[in-house]
């Protein structure tokens, strides 16, 4: 089976899609604020170039970030031993807010993004993914004897483990990111910790 040519054009396509990922990367690892017209710079590129090959900038760090996240096991591995639901949720959750404070340009640009178009499925969810491995020890417990509880606590969780809470408590309560991170923390080891102790679940 003969394989397809690739021409000098495909290849420049390719080049020109890495380099504005690179450009990305090294966009939202500066701490600013993330545009397109900056990530276009960066990469050496106009910004109407890297409009086609993104169509918005909540496309382009999307794919930015895939790239750089660990998976939901990959994350979880410090713990992969643990048992205990309240203390896998405590690290997931310290797990995802140390990556939005380190990529926050981006994930605040994601979240404005979502909000004016909110049926694009523009973020990628990452708290979902670290929430179902989080409560994997509850699979076979919680979820089959209490299921409508065992989807409340995901509900629940996935309010206090995200960016806007982080954000709620910097931008709005005045704290730093390490005490917010904290406070978050102890509030889903809390709520997990609570539904596993219900007589019911």
């Amino acid at each position: 089976m003969s394989m397809p040519l690739r021409t000098g054009r495909s290849n420049q396509k390719e080049r020109t899609r890495a380099a504005i990922l690179a450009a990305g990367h090294e966009a939202i690892t500066s701490g600013g604020e993330v545009t397109m017209p900056d990530v276009a710079r960066r990469a050496l590129v106009s910004e109407a170039t890297a409009y086609r090959y993104f169509p918005d900038l909540a496309s382009l760090l999307r794919a930015v970030l895939e790239g750089v996240w660990a998976t939901p096991q990959e994350a979880m591995r410090p713990v992969a031993g643990s048992a205990d639901p309240a203390e896998r949720i405590a690290f997931a959750t310290q797990a995802l807010l140390r990556e939005v404070v380190a990529y926050q340009g981006a994930v605040r640009a994601m979240i404005a993004a979502s909000i004016t178009k909110p049926a694009a499925g523009l973020r990628p969810g990452r708290r979902f993914g670290l929430i179902d491995e989080a409560l994997r020890p509850l699979n076979d417990t919680m979820a089959i004897r209490d299921p409508a509880g065992f989807e409340q606590l995901k509900r629940s969780l996935a309010v206090v483990v995200s960016a806007e809470a982080l954000f709620t408590l910097t931008d709005l309560c005045g704290l730093a990111p390490e005490a917010a991170i904290a406070s978050i923390v102890a509030t889903a080891r809390a709520v997990t910790a609570a539904a596993c102790r219900d007589p019911a679940r």
